[in-house]
């Protein structure tokens, strides 16, 4: 036997693992009580990635689909036909023609982030879609236009703040979400100790909500209303003490001139929040010592995601905590993946294009995801006819699951870079299966860039790779130098793929490293020798301001008042004075929510990841279950715009009146040729099949699956 120590992979809190191996497979994990972050803290999941590491579903050679059969190929073979279909398809109908999806797992591993950039230049395509725009665009538009770069993320300071207010995101699930703070439980428990107060607001009483000070019920989709009332009483009452950032924020005023046109009775009737609540709240956070406002996808997936999430920042700034400690602070991570994004992708950036058929702003050059199947279906010149999966499901993960399912299965080529035959990848041609984490070496370039505490720690390989075996690094690599060969001849492809060879990761690593805020060049001598002799992760202390420094506006200074928020705020001034409710009967407002233990549908297919509660079933408010006949284990018919589904029923008042809730990523036994034996056993229906791609922002073009209309009525 022998023991090995590595961040978990399978969500952000990256907490530290204790793994033991035998005869070269993995008998044993635990928490790493030695991890300086994590502390021996390990939720479910991470017990779980040796299921996931020995999952006798998972792919371990190519295959290609020969009618209705997957057949083996070789590798090499795999990559000359996926190259030469892809360049086929450029050559005959532009770069354009072919498309990227990412799903959320490319961020847990370096090879993505590095080589997908570098693909997408070198096939000359526009059309890259993500995960991100159908959870957190709002987040990531917003720190472009305030602060420079998409990947300046601040996170609350939930160590030493003293009033944490959560509006739409329950951190004890997601262990924390573009916030890496594991045992984050530990971490609320600890505020509370210290005479803190933990205030959460959801249409749900989440597990957060549970463990909070108060829980404040809102209606779904209105969290605009009640930031912009709190952000009014504070301006009104002047409470507003901005602090040091008065010296770098510029449209103050023009701010508070705009709240102010959003009483706390205007935002009462819309969000079912009483005024009086709404006044204590915004008194609360402004009187606090220290103190942070957060929110997720509550307030990212709605129609005002990108205003509502504006607010946050207002509200932070407002009441002085914005970079100060126990506020709303930015990490400095060793690999300063906003300054080398800056450099190396054309990540920084809004508004540079706008997609085809709906001409919706590009973010972060990406398009939402939410018109992924338009770019597929709508026939034209740029019509997308040939799809890229990497590590995605967008047939389960995007609204209107079943329009993308027809999308897929439409296209000229499609290739996945996956580890299973799922929902989406069934649709392929050829599927390229990478190796697991565990089988390869890996450093964590994303989420020491949101983390609560600055950290960082390489992670050597714990289990040797099966003979013939690839990474995701080869993979794309493979097809970086074949796609590079046809502009730049192969003697050319040749010698770049040489150099990232001998380059990626570690001397690029240990580059970046030296050249970082915690480097040689800064007088921290941060080197990746040091980091590997740490292999339980090295802690680099707690946040501290970095601001306007870390600025990367052209001025480095933030404007509050950016064009593009007050451009949009005359809709949500029309929007809190428009009483209009729809007469089709969709009287109730659907939300979703989250497991502990499946927080990615490939999780699915572990048993012990998917008994007791984490079951897929619609949460509905005892008074709406009996106004409407149903009643514990019924089953219901849930009807949207887009179709309706059919789900069982759990009765529970933890929903407020007039909401019912349901999780994503089920319904894998509902399309054929799914290559996953437990998934496909287990009952349940893909809420995404009848959310609307219709419905997004239209400012970060984020879906808005939160607030939807339905209809409930016995199956």
């Amino acid at each position: 036997m022998s023991v090995h120590y590595r961040a978990c992979n399978l969500c952000e809190a990256s907490c530290g693992l204790e793994i033991t191996v035998e005869a070269n497979r993995v008998v044993d994990i635990r928490g790493d009580a030695a991890d300086p972050f994590s502390q021996g803290y390990l939720c479910p999941k991470g017990v779980a990635l040796q299921d996931l590491t020995h999952d006798p579903d998972r792919l371990r050679r190519p295959v290609r689909r020969v009618g209705e059969e997957w057949v083996e190929m070789g590798w090499d073979e795999a990559f000359d036909l996926v190259a030469q279909r892809l360049l086929a398809i450029r050559q005959r109908h532009g770069g354009d023609a072919i498309g990227f999806y990412l799903g959320n797992p490319i961020t847990h591993g370096w090879a993505p982030i590095i080589y997908i950039p570098q693909l997408l230049s070198a096939i000359g395509t526009r059309n890259r879609y993500s995960a991100a725009s159908v959870d957190q665009q709002p987040q990531h538009l917003l720190s472009h236009l305030l602060f420079g770069s998409p990947l300046l993320l601040p996170v609350p300071d939930v160590d030493r703040t003293d009033f944490l207010m959560v509006i739409g995101g329950n951190p004890l699930v997601s262990n924390g979400s573009i916030m890496t703070a594991p045992h984050i439980k530990r971490r609320l428990e600890k505020l509370r100790q210290r005479g803190g107060r933990l205030v959460v607001v959801d249409p749900r009483r989440t597990e957060t909500a549970g463990v909070a000070d108060e829980h404040v019920f809102v209606r779904p989709g209105t969290d605009v209303f009640l930031l912009a009332a709190m952000a009014h009483v504070i301006v009104e009452e002047g409470l507003a003490r901005p602090g040091r950032a008065e010296s770098y924020v510029d449209g103050l005023d023009a701010v508070a001139g705009m709240v102010r046109q959003v009483t706390p009775e205007d935002a009462e009737r819309r969000t079912g929040v009483p005024a009086e609540t709404i006044r204590r709240l915004a008194r609360e956070l402004a009187a606090a010592r220290r103190a942070a406002v957060y929110a997720r996808l509550g307030v990212c997936q709605t129609e005002f995601g990108t205003t509502a999430y504006w607010l946050i920042h207002v509200l932070n700034v407002l009441t002085g905590r914005l970079d100060e400690v126990g506020g709303w602070m930015l990490a400095e991570p060793a690999f300063d993946l906003p300054r080398i994004g800056a450099l190396t992708t054309d990540l920084p950036g809004y508004d540079r294009w706008r997609s085809r058929v709906r001409g919706i702003p590009e973010v972060a050059a990406e398009f939402p995801s939410s018109t992924l199947a338009d770019e597929i279906l709508t026939p034209g010149e740029g019509q997308i006819r040939a799809m890229v999966l990497v590590a995605g499901n967008p047939v389960l993960t995007v609204p209107q699951g079943r329009r993308v399912d027809e999308a897929l299965a439409s296209l000229d080529f499609c290739v996945a870079i996956d580890y299973f035959i799922n929902e989406s990848t069934r649709h392929a041609d050829v599927i390229l299966p990478p190796t697991t984490a565990l089988e390869r070496e890996e450093f964590d370039l994303v989420f020491p860039a949101v983390s609560v505490r600055n950290h960082v720690r390489w992670g050597e390989r714990v289990i040797e790779p099966e003979a013939d075996s690839r990474t995701d690094a080869d993979i794309l690599r493979e097809l970086l130098w074949r796609i590079q060969a046809a502009s730049l001849g192969r003697r050319a492809a040749r010698a770049l793929d040489a150099a990232r060879r001998t380059f990626l990761p570690r001397r690029f690593v240990d580059a970046a490293l030296r050249a970082g805020p915690w480097g040689l060049r800064h007088g921290r001598r941060l080197t990746l020798r040091k980091v590997r002799k740490h292999p339980h992760g090295l802690d680099l202390g707690a946040l501290y301001p970095v601001l306007p420094r870390r600025l990367m506006t052209p001025d480095r200074r933030i404007r509050l008042d950016h064009r593009v928020v007050v451009a949009d705020w005359p809709r949500v001034i029309a929007a809190l004075h428009d009483d209009a409710r729809a007469d089709d009967g969709r009287d109730l407002l659907l939300i979703g929510r989250r497991h502990l233990r499946s927080n990615n549908s490939w999780m699915h297919n572990a048993e012990r990841l998917t008994g007791g509660s984490n079951r897929c079933r619609v949460m509905v408010h005892p008074d709406d279950a009996a106004a409407r006949g149903l009643a514990e284990g019924s089953r219901a018919r849930i009807t949207t715009a887009a179709g309706h589904l059919d789900a069982d029923v759990e009765v529970s008042d933890a929903v407020m009146p007039g909401v019912v809730c349901m999780p994503h990523g089920w319904g894998h036994a509902s399309r054929e040729g799914v290559g996953w034996s437990h998934a496909a056993s287990l009952p349940g229906s893909s809420v995404n099949d009848i959310t609307e791609d219709a419905r997004f922002d239209p400012l970060s073009g984020n879906a808005a699956v939160t607030a939807l209309p339905v209809s409930l009525a016995p199956a």
